[in-house]
């Protein structure tokens, strides 16, 4: 079949799902937030793009699947888009690289409590779970912070190792920080965890749970002083091995599933702690979960189970512990998700506080992207982004001007059409400001 190829001037935009994700943004004041304040820096020529637009149009761009500064191209051509989000044209890739360089330790601090904290300060809900863990980006330049450190999948590579702090019950991030790759996962995790506390403002943390990179006396003491909860995945070393090796003790939970409730002392400790440790038989459980102990190398029993241990201050029963734990998992989830869809391995810079700066603004894409699942699409499944792109946000469309009324005209078949109004009537429901309730 011969084709013929001809060109059209019409607006038209693949992405009008878009749209109801900025019908939300407005009824949040999410631009008024972004335009208030003077932590952004902003042109100094006339012919410059506003701050608020930069920021916006990078959002947009790790929505509509940028991971990496050159693929924010996919959008800077887009006058159909640019007209959604009332930009009068899109920034290339130079000009977020030249705005995030702008970034120092007191701008990037800045906006990062101007992003978060307004995020948690409108929302109605309190006594929240908060997880806090840590990742590996490996670098492969000259960036700053890039060193040498624990890397398991690339040995000997350059890093960086941010730490970050969840909100569990919201799937939100309520916390990030860059850090250099030779930090350990609890470095600095005092200052950081008064820094979350402050941008959570008045919610009460309820419970957090730690990994065990985490694992020390300064963090248990630490979060002893201020009577909080905690909840921390243990390191099993040798007297750890050892005393688990004694217990007698054991509960049945389930088929092949066994739990102990006991007290462990560190010698570096000033006093016993609440230790849960929970044991699987990998014979009975072709999923067991944990590690093997490794003082019964070489024997048959070394084969048997596979086990995991808590120190938690607590007082519920052994296996709710257990059960509160397994739901810290879900962190891991996020982490994958920032990973794959919103550039946190990819977007990175030569200066320190540059890539701090461009990953704060992707963590609060993904923060408006959590609220928009969570109280515009109301879905049972928590889809990721690269789902929703594709099942809601990559629409083609076009905008019509009908009696003096701009139009968008978005190409839907009859049957997801009714799906798509109820969408759109949801995001224009929102109050402002952003005080959701959860329901």
């Amino acid at each position: 079949m011969n084709w013929e190829i001809r060109f059209s001037n019409q607006e038209i935009t693949p992405w009008s799902g878009l749209a109801f994700l900025r019908r939300m943004m407005d009824k949040m004041g999410v631009s008024e937030h972004l335009s208030s304040g003077d932590m952004l820096p902003q042109p100094k020529s006339n012919r410059g793009y506003s701050a608020l637009t930069i920021i916006e149009s990078f959002m947009v761009s790790i929505w509509c699947g940028a991971n990496r500064f050159l693929h924010t191209e996919l959008t800077r051509h887009d006058q159909a888009l640019c007209k959604i989000f009332g930009w009068k044209r899109s920034p290339g890739h130079d000009t977020f690289k030249r705005f995030f360089k702008k970034f120092d330790i007191e701008r990037s601090s800045a906006l990062s409590d101007h992003l978060f904290g307004w995020i948690f300060q409108n929302i109605q809900f309190d006594n929240i779970t908060l997880d806090c863990d840590s990742t590996i980006l490996t670098r492969y330049g000259d960036q700053q912070g890039a060193l040498k450190g624990y890397n398991p999948k690339k040995p000997g590579r350059l890093s960086h190792h941010p730490i970050l702090a969840f909100v569990n019950d919201l799937k939100l991030v309520a916390n990030f920080w860059l850090r250099s790759g030779n930090t350990s996962s609890a470095n600095n995790f005092r200052a950081f965890l008064e820094d979350t506390m402050r941008k959570l403002g008045d919610k009460k943390v309820g419970l957090i749970r730690l990994d065990s990179g985490f694992y020390s006396k300064d963090v248990f003491e630490y979060l002893e002083s201020i009577c909080l909860d905690y909840l921390v995945a243990v390191r099993f070393y040798i007297p750890i091995q050892k005393m688990i090796s004694l217990q007698q003790n054991w509960l049945y939970v389930d088929e092949g599933i066994e739990i102990c409730d006991t007290s462990y002392q560190s010698p570096e400790w000033d006093q016993p702690r609440r230790m849960v440790v929970v044991r699987q038989k990998m014979k009975e459980r072709s999923k067991a979960v944990g590690k093997t102990l490794s003082i019964f190398e070489g024997t048959s029993y070394h084969y048997w189970y596979r086990y995991s241990a808590y120190v938690t201050n607590l007082k519920l029963p052994a296996t709710e512990v257990w059960r509160l734990y397994r739901g810290r998992a879900d962190s891991e989830n996020r982490i994958k998700e920032l990973r794959q869809d919103f550039g946190l391995n990819s977007f990175a810079l030569n200066e320190f506080y540059a890539t701090e700066a461009a990953l704060t603004v992707a963590m609060m894409a993904y923060n408006l992207m959590a609220v928009f699942r969570l109280f515009v699409m109301k879905s049972e499944v928590q889809h990721t982004l690269s789902t929703l792109r594709f099942k809601t946000f990559a629409i083609g469309a076009y905008f019509q001007k009908i009696k003096g009324k701009t139009v968008l005209r978005i190409a839907l078949t009859k049957q997801r059409r009714k799906w798509f109004e109820g969408l759109w009537n949801t995001s224009n429901q929102v109050s402002t400001p952003l005080k959701f309730p959860i329901a």
